[in-house]
């Protein structure tokens, strides 16, 4: 289960909140890309997630070992 699903988000919601399409945010739980968004983007998705910006990035670019 995704951040999003368990916090009971649609695609549509994250992306209309932070203003992306469905399908990047489609793309980013899949892997297909990692976010590339504005520092308000970011704040937006961090509001809409209830997450901090470390989380974000633990959960977008874990520290390789």
């Amino acid at each position: 289960m995704t951040l999003r699903e368990s916090l009971g988000l649609t695609q549509r919601q994250i992306a209309e909140a932070v203003g992306v399409t469905d399908q990047t945010v489609s793309n980013w739980e899949r892997g297909v890309h990692a976010p590339k968004l504005t520092l308000r983007q970011t704040i937006k998705l961090c509001k809409i997630t209830r997450s901090t910006v470390e989380d974000l990035a633990d959960l977008f670019e874990p520290e390789k070992d």
